[in-house]
């Protein structure tokens, strides 16, 4: 009978890491945690804490920071792939998991599926033949060196790809491997995975070219299975069952989706929604029952396309999803920065971003041309981004795989502020209360066309006060829609003043705040 080590790669809510590894060992599985070096050091504490007499869990025995498209996924992968092969002798297959997935089969039936083929499941494609790639970068993922994470340092990422493109600097891929391309979800034998172990530590030049390509968990172990092991041993496919939108992203599965994960040929699902409470009750339950017995249709992709295409023609019979799902998450938290001098806003930005590493968007809802990823062009003007506000940001807090994210919004967006500050997400607002002189409100109403260069003394003179009103107008609006958590830094407070609100705003110590409080030249004009 087979006996599975589970490959966990988590980054937050410990108590559902708690649950799943209980509940995959209840059984007699086996699970081996990589927490992220990112998160949260209590949460990693509180989850060694409540598995330490769980002698099927072990854990990697080292955390790394990860961050999406680079090495340190594929090095997670390794390190959790390491301890489970030591500390489960009797472990036969290696199953890899996420935070978000859930098993939509009993434990039998797993063990049972696995017993009657001697195969590896692992989507393996020939990365320059298939066409598992649809759109941006293809060849230039492997011949071109990627330093930096294209999320978190996008203008590195990019020149850093052009200069070398533009320096002829490209790299030959290794002439002893036929690079292969999938889903980085798999389910491999024991022997595959010692082999590939081996693999690691004798061909150093491979590990190398794969340590700076772009996205290698979609190719490293893809690559090497198809390397190390037989044609005829290898199943194209994963073994977790997922969806992608129109905007590209994993659909995600609540409630009323039981049936039809239960129907569908894998093992697990991928996303479920940490929402749904409910569905995943039932399936910890369903993975317990000996007896449960399973009809498969395999319908969900078809019918997911079905409902799509309906969708786009106004013939479905739900409500688009952004209108169905207007919820950023109960488990969410948005933080937004609430300033009119932007210059200051974006300033603050930068230097809590470097702090924090919490991802960041600027004044998304009031510039046209703010760097934002390409979300199927629902981000594509303001008024788009408007009409949709929390699909765009439900969007991005997908995009950035998380669950904390800082904005920065105008104070005249009161509207919007009232409908994320509604939300049954945690909403934090930081208004930042700045001086405005004279010669600063004349360039402003310049800036917004309320003037020009040929507008006479005496006219700015008399616009002065109704533009500085106004200012006023905005923040006094603020305060008497007295939102939950507001709270206000000011321009003439000391650094010392200003670290007390950022340090609630961020949920973050004291030394922290009063360190990005004293950000240089931070309210210069």
């Amino acid at each position: 009978m087979a006996k599975i080590a589970y490959i966990l790669l988590c980054h937050k809510d410990p108590e559902g890491v708690i649950a799943q590894a209980e509940m995959l060992t209840a059984v007699g599985d086996c699970i081996s945690i990589h927490f992220d070096g990112r998160a949260y050091p209590d949460h990693f504490r509180r989850i060694k804490a409540a598995l330490a007499d769980n002698p099927n869990v072990c854990f990697a025995r080292r955390r790394i920071k990860c961050g999406w498209g680079e090495w340190s996924l594929v090095q997670a992968t390794l390190l959790a792939v390491e301890a489970a092969v030591r500390s489960f002798p009797r472990a036969t297959h290696f199953y890899m998991l996420s935070g978000d997935c859930a098993a939509i089969k009993s434990a039998r039936y797993a063990h049972e599926f696995l017993d009657a083929n001697d195969v590896d499941y692992i989507e393996s494609f020939d990365f320059f033949e298939s066409d598992w790639i649809k759109t941006g970068l293809k060849e230039e993922r492997l011949i071109y060196r990627h330093l930096f994470n294209e999320r978190k340092h996008k203008w590195l990422f990019e020149t850093s790809f052009l200069l070398q493109k533009r320096l002829g600097l490209s790299r030959d891929i290794p002439h002893d491997i036929q690079v292969q391309i999938g889903s980085q979800w798999w389910c491999l034998r024991r022997r595959t995975v010692e082999w590939i172990l081996d693999f690691t530590r004798q061909k150093r030049g491979v590990m190398r070219f794969f340590r700076t390509t772009w996205i290698p968990d979609e190719t490293f172990f893809q690559t090497l299975v198809r390397h190390i092991v037989p044609d005829n041993e290898i199943e194209t496919r994963t073994l977790t069952f997922l969806m992608f939108t129109d905007y590209g992203m994993p659909q995600t599965f609540y409630n009323d989706h039981y049936d039809l994960l239960l129907g569908q040929d894998f093992l697990f699902a991928r996303k479920i929604s940490p929402e749904a409470t409910e569905l995943k009750t039932r399936l910890a339950a369903l993975y317990a029952d000996e007896t449960a017995t399973f009809k498969i249709s395999n319908e969900g992709r078809s019918l997911f396309k079905f409902l799509t295409d309906r969708g786009r023609i106004g013939r479905r019979f739900a409500s688009r999803f952004w209108e169905a799902e207007s919820t950023l998450g109960r488990h969410r938290e948005l933080m937004i920065i609430v300033c009119k001098k932007w210059h200051v806003a974006k300033r603050l930005l930068q230097r809590i971003r470097q702090v924090t590493n919490v991802p960041t968007a600027e004044y998304l809802f009031n510039e046209e041309s703010n760097d934002l990823p390409n979300l199927g062009g629902i981000q594509a003007t303001l008024s788009k981004r408007t009409r949709h506000r929390r699909a765009l940001m439900r969007m991005l807090f997908d995009y950035h795989d998380t669950d904390r994210m800082i904005v920065c919004m105008d104070p005249g967006n009161l509207d919007l502020l009232q409908d994320f500050c509604g939300d049954r997400s945690t909403t934090r607002l930081l208004e930042i209360q700045c001086d405005f002189t004279d010669d600063y409100l004349v360039g402003h109403a310049v800036r917004v066309g309320l003037a020009g260069e040929q507008t006479s003394t005496e006219t700015l003179e008399r616009l002065l006060p109704t533009i500085r009103g106004e200012t006023t107008y905005e923040s006094d609006k603020i305060r008497d829609a007295d939102f939950e958590h507001h709270y206000i830094m000011r321009q003439k407070a000391s650094a010392e003043d200003n670290a007390v609100p950022i340090s609630k705003f961020l949920s973050i110590g004291y030394d922290p705040a009063l360190s990005i409080a004293r950000t240089d030249h931070l309210f210069a004009d």
